[in-house]
C-alpha cells in the first residue's frame, strides 16, 4: 500500500510524523529516503514528539545513532549516509540498540535494504516545486509487510489531512 502526501511547511512535516507516532510499536522499522535537506530529520522530530520524547532531536549524520528514550517507545535514529561499506552498518549492531525494544528509524535506509526486515514503513521525502514554498514536501509512504498491512486503514486515516491528489 502506498500513500502520497503533500506538506506545505516544516510544521506540517512534523505533524505527519506526530500523526504516525501512535501507530508505532516496539520493533517497528522505518526507512527514510530523500535528498539532503528533504525533511527526514524534521519528520523524526514529529515522530519523537508524538511518542512523547523530551530529548532534542538532531540529525545523526556524524554520530550515526541517536537514541531518544523518554517517550512511550524508545527511538533509535540512524543515519547510514556516511558509511562506505555494508559491513560498517552490520558493525553498528542495529538489532541490539535498546535490546531491540525500540522503533528503528534509518535515514538513507535504501542503501542497506538487504540488512533490514521486510516488515517496514518506507517514507520517501522530496522537495516540491519551489513555487509551492521552500518547505513544501511530497511524502510517499509505503507500508510493507504483515504488521503494516494490518495497520493500513489506520495509517490512511491519520495521514488524511495531507493526502495529495492522485
Amino acid at each position: 500500500m502506498e500513500l502520497q502526501l503533500r506538506t506545505g511547511t516544516a510544521d506540517d512535516t512534523r505533524a505527519v510524523g506526530a500523526a504516525i507516532a501512535p501507530l508505532l510499536r516496539i520493533h517497528d522499522v522505518m526507512v527514510l529516503t530523500g535528498e539532503l535537506g528533504a525533511g527526514k530529520t524534521t519528520l523524526v522530530r514529529g515522530i519523537a514528539s508524538g511518542l512523547g520524547a523530551s530529548e532534542h532531536v538532531a540529525s545523526p549524520t556524524f554520530t550515526l545513532i541517536r537514541e531518544y528514550v523518554t517517550g512511550r517507545i524508545p527511538i533509535a535514529h540512524v543515519d547510514v549516509f556516511r558509511l562506505d561499506r555494508v559491513q560498517d552498518v552490520v558493525d553498528l549492531a542495529l538489532d541490539e540498540v535498546e535490546d531491540g525494544a525500540c522503533v528503528l528509524i534509518v535515514e538513507w535506509g535504501d542503501a542497506v535494504d538487504e540488512l533490514l526486515p521486510d516488515d517496514r514503513l518506507r517514507v520517501e521525502l522530496t522537495s516540491e516545486d519551489p513555487a509551492a514554498g521552500a518547505d513544501a514536501r511530497r511524502i510517499a509512504i509505503t507500508a510493507e509487510g504483515p504488521s503494516w498491512v494490518e495497520r493500513a486503514d489506520e495509517l490512511v486515516a491519520v495521514t488524511g489531512p495531507w493526502r495529495a491528489d492522485p
